[in-house]
């Protein structure tokens, strides 16, 4: 079955919601997790820290370079990921949908490449 990557975004520089939105969010996800796990469509999933606390490394020479931060310089930023099984894209966009509304951002649908 085709894989998908669901990836969350936002403003790194939105204010943070009062803690009980973010606890009601935190739930939400959640319950959204183990709806996913039960309908056999959970590969894995993960929130990350905030994009400033990356590490570029760039390998391609003979030394390799690191430097600190994200690597786009965007204000927009990936905050965590879901990768699900889906049938097709139109169930993709509809699990898409139900982890937009748990985690309330925007969340990106992209297919993962044919295996080789």
């Amino acid at each position: 079955m085709p894989k998908y990557l669901l990836s969350v975004w936002s403003r790194e520089d939105d204010p943070m919601p009062p803690d009980d939105e973010v606890q009601a969010m935190f739930a939400a996800v959640g319950r959204f997790n183990e709806e996913v796990q039960a309908e056999g469509a959970w590969v894995f999933a993960g929130g990350l820290h905030p994009a400033s606390t990356a590490t570029v490394v760039d390998g391609r020479g003979g030394d390799v370079v690191t430097t600190d931060g994200p690597y786009a310089e965007s204000k927009e930023q990936m905050g965590g990921f879901w990768v699900l099984e889906a049938p097709d894209l139109d169930a993709a966009i509809d699990l898409a949908r139900r982890g937009s509304a748990a985690c309330h951002g925007k969340v990106e649908v992209r297919p993962f490449q044919d295996d080789v």
